[in-house]
């Protein structure tokens, strides 16, 4: 199995900052888009793939959740990472002379009221660090571009204001995925547990099969429903608790969510980031 770990985007992208530094051992191995990613894992061209998932300002990330249970891979774990969308410029370039940046539109979203304030053209791209390529490429002092420090670096770059971010609190979600599971040991912590579920076709299933994790008292921290097959019917969900499997209220949550579902599939046991505690 190769020694590298997959992302979407170009080098200098905010996933590949996110690998770098989880695992800085591994070479990063960008990819054009999430399918790329997660069958490069699955096809061992990585060891690892590493997925935005979520985002505190933007909300989740398009097109993931889907794709995750149909990857076939693992959740092994979890890292959140404060995200700093720099303002980059061509050397030469000056705040006043910008009329257009590009980027991804999650970071020009995060961006949104700082762009207005600026009264400059915001222009979507593919990825942030794509963007920063772009206006390399193009050498125009009146096109910015929303990246990273390290995009900058890649591209010979200047930054023109730094953290531009809306909110202080920017912070996205990655979810780290492998061809293999590597649960997390009970008892060894506090942990997060992924999982995919199917309700059965019964009145207020959905309703039932979620009770068991209010009357053990186990903490849901997420709820996905998505389409599944070319249909309407959103009857498969992702979810995400507090806990490990063997702890006891999250066992007997977990039954009880059994009992009213179709299907059940674990996704990974993994430690919780200190972030959260944090």
């Amino acid at each position: 199995m190769n020694d590298r770990i997959s992302f979407q985007g170009e080098p200098g992208a905010n996933s590949h900052i996110a690998a770098r530094e989880a695992y800085p051992e591994l070479e990063p191995l960008p990819c054009p888009t999430f399918e790329d990613a997660f069958a490069a894992v699955s096809e061992r061209q990585a060891k690892y793939a590493m997925i935005p998932v979520e985002n505190s300002l933007a909300g989740r990330v398009a097109d993931v959740h889907h794709l995750i249970p149909e990857s076939g891979l693992y959740i092994i774990g979890e890292r959140f990472v404060p995200i700093r969308h720099q303002l980059l410029g061509v050397p030469g370039a000056t705040l006043e002379g910008l009329t257009h940046v590009r980027s991804h539109p999650q970071a020009l979203g995060q961006c949104r009221r700082m762009l207005r304030k600026m009264g400059v053209a915001a222009v979507k791209t593919a990825d942030t660090a794509g963007a920063a390529r772009e206006i390399a490429e193009l050498g125009d002092p009146k096109i910015g571009a929303l990246a990273s420090a390290l995009a900058a670096e890649i591209h010979g770059l200047t930054i023109l204001k730094p953290d531009m971010a809306d909110a202080r609190h920017n912070t996205t979600r990655f979810l780290v995925f492998s061809s293999e599971a590597d649960d997390a040991p009970p008892g060894q912590g506090p942990c997060m547990t992924s999982f995919v579920f199917r309700v059965r076709n019964v009145p207020a299933a959905l309703y039932k099969a979620l009770g068991g994790f209010a009357t053990n008292g186990v903490n849901m921290t997420k709820l996905e429903s998505y389409i599944e097959g070319g249909g309407f019917s959103a009857a498969m969900f992702f979810a995400e608790v507090e806990g490990h499997p063997e702890d006891r209220l999250v066992k007997l949550a977990l039954e009880e969510l059994s009992f009213f579902s179709a299907s059940l599939k674990v996704l990974g046991v993994y430690p919780a980031d200190p972030f959260r505690r944090a």
